[in-house]
């Protein structure tokens, strides 16, 4: 393969050796490794996280986030960079160590899809449904890139339905204030607009075969991948499963679980639900638990007294997950039964 990449693109080997992989010019190197089938380690796909960090032996990139919070300065001066970050610019000779899975569940691939509707939830999160002319093919629980018109840069959401053959990508979002994406969706897009779709990403997705309980910990919009795990987990056959959510919000006005849970009629049926509010100044009229989630989740968690006994997905704001995850691993629970992707 040319310095230029040309038709087969720029081929990425490993110094360790192992299987290399081309990468198209315009696409990641992350992306392009998954779209192979070589599992690059990631989380949040979008420089957050710093999980895809890999160190440039030889080659030419282009750094798209130079200042990405998920690479320290002093590791980029050691040659480490962000594989979401990066553009190959000729071939490259990367050091990584590959985690043990060799290949991803469902390879992500990029397509066009158009806004099919927007549904309001609460004053600051929709549910917003895409259309793509293909299947929509991912695990209960991933994550899409969306290439938004205007905005630098993909925005990582979760999906929130399944996957189907109707091409649906459905997506529970929160307007951030000043968030460059959130103003597009929830301000500009109209139906019938047009994105690019990259996905399915995202390893905290539903492990249908484990016969352990579910316990599901969300706030904010982090209650999207959680629905996704949820639904799948109730068609998954484990029928003597139990399956418990826990969804935080600041006020009452935030929890919009249950008009989404009652549309699933299996679901409904089996999902026992915990609802909390931490805002307790603006409790008024609230006749249930209060707090944090992660704190909520707990009492009750330890009152059922096997917290080994589940495996446990959560999603939320960056100090709901830490907070979860300190919490689990106090509870002893096995680092194995954890799941959740990190995004900032």
């Amino acid at each position: 393969m040319s310095a230029e990449g040309g038709a087969a693109g720029y081929r990425i080997q490993f110094a360790e050796g192992g299987p290399e992989f081309a990468c198209m010019p315009g696409d990641t190197m992350l992306r392009a490794a998954l779209r192979s089938g070589v599992s690059l380690p990631y989380e949040c796909a979008s420089g957050g996280c710093g999980a895809c960090r890999v160190q440039l032996k030889s080659g030419e990139v282009e750094d798209l986030w130079p200042q990405a919070p998920g690479l320290p300065t002093r590791s980029r001066d050691r040659g480490y960079r962000l594989a979401c970050q990066v553009r190959p610019h000729s071939d490259c000779t990367i050091a990584v160590r590959l985690p043990a899975a060799t290949e991803p569940s469902v390879r992500p691939r990029r397509q066009r899809a158009k806004l099919r509707s927007r549904e309001t939830l609460t004053a600051d999160m929709a549910q917003f449904s895409f259309v793509a002319a293909e299947a929509a093919e991912f695990l209960p629980g991933q994550f899409a890139l969306l290439s938004l018109p205007g905005v630098v840069g993909d925005r990582a959401y979760s999906m929130c339905n399944l996957a189907n053959e109707d091409g649906e990508w459905r997506f529970t979002i929160k307007q951030m204030v000043n968030g460059a994406g959130g103003k597009v969706l929830f301000d500009n897009m109209k139906v019938g607009d047009e994105i690019v779709l990259d996905g399915p990403y995202g390893l905290s997705y539903l492990r249908a075969s484990s016969p352990r309980n579910i316990v599901c910990i969300a706030g904010g919009s982090g209650l999207s991948p959680v629905l996704s795990i949820l639904a799948g987990a109730a068609r998954s056959g484990h029928a003597d499963r139990k399956m418990t959510l826990f969804f935080g919000g600041r006020r009452p006005a935030d929890l919009c679980a249950d008009h989404l849970i009652a549309r699933d009629e299996l679901l409904d049926a089996r999902l026992t639900r915990h609802y909390a509010i931490s805002d307790l100044e603006n409790s008024e009229g609230w006749s249930g638990e209060r707090g944090f989630i992660h704190e909520v989740a707990r009492r009750n968690i330890e009152a059922g007294g096997d917290p080994a006994g589940n495996d446990y997905y959560f999603c939320g704001p960056p100090p709901m997950t830490d907070a979860v995850q300190r919490m689990l691993l106090e509870l002893k629970v096995p680092v194995n039964q954890i799941f959740y992707d990190r995004f900032v």
